[in-house]
Formats: structure tokens, sequence, C-alpha cells
């Protein structure tokens, strides 16, 4: 599983011309699934996230996570963080779970995400998303939890 999280103001998620997610202060994060993904991936990349300190303490030293600050979670699914691009001018995206894998894993991120942490909101799989944010920072971090058959 793969998370790509940025450090936000605010953010949102627009779908058909609706706005579907938003948040203030918090972190987007675009979450991907790839193939031999499982809900232990899913559970462990969640708990790396939630406790992932890039948020200022009093000192300025990047010490806190989206909890300790009760930010806000925007989580954004995307199949193409797991493109392969070593060759050529087009990405291969065969490291990528299966759709209906990619849905459940990204299903079961959301909810375990909002049984964890009080303020979530989503994108929509699949759909044709326009996502709009204000980068803090700017910050920005790649998390990623490989199966343990893939370590």
């Amino acid at each position: 599983m793969i998370a790509l999280l940025q450090r936000v103001s605010k953010a949102d998620v627009v779908v058909e011309g609706e706005q579907i997610g938003v948040i203030g202060a918090g972190l987007m994060v675009l979450v991907c699934a790839e193939r031999g993904d499982t809900e232990k991936e899913a559970d462990l990349l969640l708990g790396k996230l939630l406790g992932y300190r890039v948020f200022a303490d009093d000192a300025g030293k990047m010490n806190r996570s989206v909890t300790d600050v009760q930010g806000g979670l925007l989580l954004v699914p995307q199949f193409t963080l797991a493109a392969d691009t070593r060759s050529g001018t087009r990405p291969s995206f065969t490291p990528a779970a299966a759709p209906e894998d990619g849905r459940r894993l990204f299903d079961h991120f959301v909810t375990q995400a909002k049984a964890r942490h009080g303020m979530v909101q989503t994108g929509r799989f699949g759909a044709d998303m326009q996502v709009s944010l204000t980068n803090n920072g700017p910050v920005t971090f790649w998390l990623q939890v490989k199966p343990a058959s893939a370590a």
C-alpha cells in the first residue's frame, strides 16, 4: 500500500461539479493499493499515517501527528501511484491492484480511518476527481508498506 501525504491548510475533492470532500488544516492523502496487498498492509499503513509526525510542536519541530493536532484527513484513491515508470515514456500500471481489490482495500482503509480519527473525508473510487489543495510548507511524504512476501 502506498500513501502520498501532503500537509495542507485546506483541501477538497470535486466530482461532476459537486464538492464531495473538504478539510481545513490536516493531511490530504493519495492512497493506492498494489498487487498482493491485503487488509493487513492497509492497517499497517493507516497506523503509520495517523502517527506520522509532520506538524510543528511549540518549538517549531515536526513532532506532532494529524491525530495529535486533531487535523482533517482527506483520503483520495489514486492507483497511478503504483505506476512503473522505469522504461519508456508511458507508465505501466501492472504493479497496481486490480480494480476490485483496490476498491475493497480503499473502502477498508476509509472505514478504519473513520473508526480511529474524528475528521475523515474522501474522494470517490473510480471517479474523475478534481483535487485542490494548499500544501502547507510545502510538506510531502511518501509512505509505503509492502506485503511480507515482497519485503
